[in-house]
């Protein structure tokens, strides 16, 4: 009769196991007055219910002078509306506005994607950056894809209840029925494009539209977001 167990050092203790998994997170950049920035922040949070939901921010205080007003409040303030603080930039954390803050501590390694222009003069037929993702597979309710370095093409549909975000644009060859947030690495000029237009939420470089935002003559048509003087716009596809 022979045993399984775990491989073992030759102290005869078990080996520790360990893998690597990378996650995106969202970076906050908030502004003075922060009475007005958060009650953006609760107006932008209302229009995408969940959009904050289990994803990790860093907290990027580089526009915030030390003596702005509330400063002290602005991390439970955060914490209050279920937003998890991963980790935070631009100040120093022995100031004593900062003495009651749980801060977090620092990761290494973060790095943002530089912004580079992404050809849109073709949409029938777009040439591929590099690093774009091809997904030859229906994306189904409540799967999340997430892929910072470039472009996302989806072959198939992107069910109601699933969530595509990609660093450039991303393109949608059938419906377009859940979430497509595009431009998350701080590029503006990316877009989103859909055969079938019937999203619950579109984004671009964090600018947002519900469904009952966008013109009803361009739902279940082909159809593209972009931004237009910071204010996320359907266009149909000619």
């Amino acid at each position: 009769m022979t045993s399984s167990t775990a491989s073992t050092d030759p102290a005869g203790l078990p080996r520790i196991r360990a893998g690597g998994r990378s996650f995106l997170a969202l970076v906050l950049t908030p502004e003075a007055p922060l009475d007005i920035w958060l009650a953006a922040l609760d107006h932008q949070v209302s229009r995408s219910a969940g959009f904050f939901a289990g994803k990790p921010i860093i907290l990027d205080l580089t526009l915030v002078p030390l003596d702005t007003p509330h400063l002290a409040d602005l991390l439970p303030a955060l914490v209050e509306r279920g937003i998890r603080v991963i980790g935070i930039e631009g100040a120093d954390r022995d100031e004593p506005v900062f003495s009651t803050w749980e801060w977090p501590e620092g990761l290494n390694g973060g790095r943002s994607t530089a912004a580079e222009e992404i050809p849109v003069d073709s949409v029938d037929e777009p040439e591929l950056p590099p690093g774009t993702l091809i997904i030859e597979e229906p994306v189904r309710s409540g799967q999340q894809i997430v892929w910072a370095d470039g472009d996302v093409i989806v072959l198939g549909s992107v069910a109601s209840g699933a969530e595509v975000s990609a660093g450039g644009s991303i393109h949608v060859y059938g419906s377009l029925r859940g979430r497509a947030i595009a431009g998350i690495v701080g590029r503006p000029e990316a877009r989103i494009f859909a055969r079938v237009m019937e999203p619950e939420l579109l984004a671009i470089d964090g600018f947002y539209a519900i469904s009952e935002e966008m013109p009803e003559a361009l739902i279940g048509k082909s159809s593209q977001a972009i931004l237009v003087d910071e204010v996320l716009t359907l266009k149909p596809l000619t």
